[in-house]
């Protein structure tokens, strides 16, 4: 049996993590950062932090762009685009 851990919200969980997920890629241990880094989007998401949200949004795709998974980095760079370098007929 699978136990999900519940998203920690709280800023020293979130920087905890963060900090986790930063040692993990700088020792090329992707895989392990970009779980680390899920929870951390989780968590600003939940926390409704928008511009956390696009940072972890950016390392993610960054650790997916080491892994070779371009598709996965392409959708969370997506995901990150600031609003403003967007096509101004998008919202048309």
């Amino acid at each position: 049996m699978n136990a999900v851990r519940p998203v920690a919200a709280d800023i020293l969980s979130l920087r905890l993590a963060h900090c986790r997920a930063e040692q993990a890629a700088a020792a090329r241990q992707f895989h392990v950062a970009v779980m680390h880094y899920r929870s951390c989007l989780e968590a600003a998401e939940q926390r409704e932090d928008g511009r956390a949200s696009l940072f972890f949004a950016s390392r993610l795709a960054e650790c997916y762009e080491q892994m070779g998974l371009h598709a996965k980095a392409e959708a969370f760079l997506a995901f990150a685009a600031p609003v403003d370098d967007l096509d101004p007929d998008f919202w048309s």
